[in-house]
């Protein structure tokens, strides 16, 4: 399994910020394996945009393009 980039007191704070009272140790793992999931999937979409555009440099542009 590749290494986390995300950490799990992130996702905490994530949870609690929506209105969690409490967050069990598992759902902070299926949290962050699956926004990082998302992540690298616009990360990818982004990379194309960029190429797209004859640059090597991903841009707050590319990103917003990328979640749409």
């Amino acid at each position: 399994m590749p290494r986390a980039i995300l950490p799990l007191a992130a996702m905490e704070k994530l949870l609690k910020k929506v209105g969690a009272e409490r967050v069990a140790d598992n759902a902070k793992v299926a949290m962050r394996e699956e926004l990082e999931k998302v992540a690298e999937s616009m990360g990818e979409k982004a990379v194309r945009f960029a190429r797209h555009s004859k640059r090597k440099t991903i841009k707050a542009e590319d990103i917003r393009l990328a979640v749409k």
